[in-house]
C-alpha cells in the first residue's frame, strides 16, 4: 500500500467560543448558545448567549478591577494598551479571516479594517498620559489659592459595540474607555461577535488585568437591559443600539444618573475616520482642588 493510500483523514477541530469575565472564560450561566452565520447564511460557530446573571457577574468583576486599573499610572496604562496592539499584530491573519467571514468582505477590505483597528489601538495607547494635559490644568482665580482641575475615570462603563464594523467599531468604543482608567463590560456585535470573543483571548494573554475588560455575547437588547438598570454601572455607551432600544436604555440608565453616550445614526458614522478625544472625555469626571497659597518668611511673599 502506497503512502498516499495510507493517508488518514482527520476531523476538523472546531473552536469553542466563550465569554470573558474576570480574566476567565466561562460558558454562559444559562448554558445557551446561538448560531453565528456568515453573510451567505452559512454556519460559522456557536456563540454563548449571555444571561442577566452573566451581565451581573461581569459588573462585579469590572468593579473589583477598577481600583487597581484606575490607580495605575497613565504611562503604565499606555504600555499595557500598546502590548495589546503588539499581540493583535501577531494574530492579524486570524482577525482578517474572522472579519471577512462575518461581514462578507474581500480579504483586502477585511485586512484594511483590521489594520485600522490595530492602528487605532496604538493611537489610544499614546493618549493615556496626554489626555490630562488637554482637559486638566491650573485655573486662574481671584484670591490666594491654587485651583487645579484634573480628570478622573467615571468607573464601570457598559459598552454596546457597533453591529458593524464588527472589529474596528469594537476597538473604537472600547479602547478610549480603558485608556482613561475605566473598566468595561462589552456587549459584542450580535450578528458578528466572533472578532470580539477572539479579542478577549488577546486581552487574557496580554498585560491587561483580569476584570478590566469583560466581553459578553448574545442578544444585544437582552444583555444591555440589566446593564443599563444596574446600580453599580456608572456609564453606558449606546453605540450598538438602534434608536428604539437606545431610548429604552437611556430611561433605565437615568435611575442612577448614569452617563449615557447616545448613538449616532448608522449612515452618519464613519468609523474609519481618525477619532477625536470625545469618547475619552465622555467617561471622565473633573476633580477640582483648591489649595491656599502660603506666605514665605518675614517678607510676606507668597507662592
Amino acid at each position: 500500500m502506497s503512502d498516499k493510500e495510507k493517508t488518514v483523514q482527520r476531523l476538523s477541530v472546531f473552536k469553542t467560543y466563550k465569554l470573558y469575565v474576570g480574566g476567565k472564560f466561562p460558558r454562559s450561566e444559562s448554558g445557551r448558545v446561538y448560531e453565528v452565520t456568515d453573510s451567505k447564511g452559512n454556519w460559522l460557530a456557536n456563540a454563548p448567549r449571555s444571561s442577566r446573571k452573566d451581565a451581573r457577574d461581569a459588573v462585579v468583576a469590572a468593579r473589583k478591577a477598577f481600583g487597581g486599573w484606575s490607580g495605575a499610572t497613565a504611562y503604565n496604562r499606555g504600555q499595557v494598551l500598546y502590548r495589546v496592539a503588539e499581540m493583535l499584530e501577531g494574530r492579524r491573519d486570524q482577525f482578517v479571516h474572522e472579519v471577512a467571514e462575518a461581514e462578507g468582505l474581500s480579504k483586502a477590505k477585511a485586512a484594511a479594517q483590521v489594520d485600522a483597528a490595530i492602528d487605532r489601538w496604538v493611537w489610544y495607547a499614546g493618549w493615556t498620559d496626554k489626555i490630562a494635559q488637554v482637559v486638566g490644568g491650573g485655573n486662574p482665580v481671584a484670591g490666594p489659592f491654587f485651583n487645579l482641575s484634573s480628570p478622573e475615570p467615571t468607573g464601570v462603563v457598559a459598552v454596546l459595540a457597533p453591529q458593524e464594523p464588527s472589529f474596528l467599531g469594537l476597538v473604537s468604543v472600547l479602547a478610549p474607555v480603558i485608556a482613561t482608567g475605566n473598566t468595561a463590560v462589552v456587549v459584542a456585535s450580535e450578528k458578528s461577535p466572533l472578532p470580539a470573543l477572539s479579542l478577549a483571548e488577546v486581552l487574557a494573554t496580554s498585560d491587561v488585568p483580569g476584570g478590566v475588560v469583560n466581553v459578553l455575547s448574545g442578544r444585544t437588547a437582552e444583555v444591555a437591559a440589566p446593564l443599563a438598570a444596574h446600580q453599580d454601572v456608572n456609564a453606558i455607551d449606546l453605540a450598538g443600539a438602534d434608536e428604539v432600544l437606545a431610548k429604552e436604555l437611556e430611561i433605565a440608565a437615568a435611575d442612577n444618573l448614569k452617563r449615557a453616550l447616545r448613538p449616532q445614526p448608522a449612515d452618519e458614522v464613519d468609523w474609519s475616520v481618525t477619532p477625536g478625544i470625545e469618547r475619552m472625555t465622555a467617561f471622565l469626571e473633573t476633580k477640582t482642588v483648591w489649595h491656599p497659597t502660603g506666605s514665605l518668611g518675614a517678607s510676606g511673599g507668597s507662592y
